[in-house]
């Protein structure tokens, strides 16, 4: 995962990353657009508190804990093995975030008040691995999400859940006002390429 950079050096993956980057970018230039409506609107309310941060948080990770006992009870060893390889999606996603959001240091939609512009919301937040870019709990869900859709895709409708729910989190990111869809866009893309090119490579 590390050496993502040094590769991109020897001229692999170009095609990807400049496609992620250009689509980020163009998010971003939209933030400004589309996060005001978010701010204002009371529309999500109920869909808020049934998909708060702190609900979310521990759905994300106490699933693979849940599908760990469940595969210990029947002694199936692969679903022990999904969900260990969900963890260190988790772990290593997680590791990822918090250096991008320590760098960034992204103001949260919640942190900019209304005389503030939503186009110079970076290298403002005081806290570092807190900040808003990208979103932790929507590369945490997609790392879970990616994991558990490929390792069962046999069955047509685990991806559907699976990617399903990790949407909808995704989106509960933004109604909730804790991150902009450029954050959200972002750690969906990083939650998949870490577990599906990472954990699950081999």
């Amino acid at each position: 995962m590390w050496a993502f950079p040094f590769q991109l050096a020897r001229g692999q993956h170009w095609f990807p990353t400049v496609t992620v980057v250009a689509a980020s970018a163009g998010l971003l230039s939209a933030d400004s657009d589309v996060q005001p409506y978010f701010n204002h609107t009371t529309a999500f309310r109920g869909f808020d508190r049934v998909f708060s941060s702190r609900i979310t948080g521990v759905e994300t990770i106490a699933f693979p804990a849940a599908l760990y006992a469940v595969g210990f009870k029947r002694h199936d060893s692969y679903m022990q093995k999904t969900a260990l390889f969900a963890g260190e999606a988790v772990a290593d996603s997680e590791m990822v975030r918090m250096f991008l959001n320590s760098v960034t240091r992204r103001w949260r939609p919640q942190d900019i008040f209304a005389e503030r512009t939503y186009s110079d919301t970076f290298f403002h937040s005081r806290s570092n691995v807190g900040s808003s870019f990208p979103s932790g709990h929507t590369i945490a869900a997609f790392s879970v999400a990616t994991v558990i859709a490929r390792r069962y895709r046999s069955h047509r409708w685990v991806p559907w859940v699976a990617y399903g729910l990790a949407g909808t989190i995704a989106f509960s990111r933004i109604s909730l006002k804790a991150h902009f869809p450029s954050d959200v866009f972002l750690g969906t893309v990083l939650g998949y390429a870490i577990a599906r090119y990472d954990v699950l490579q081999n």
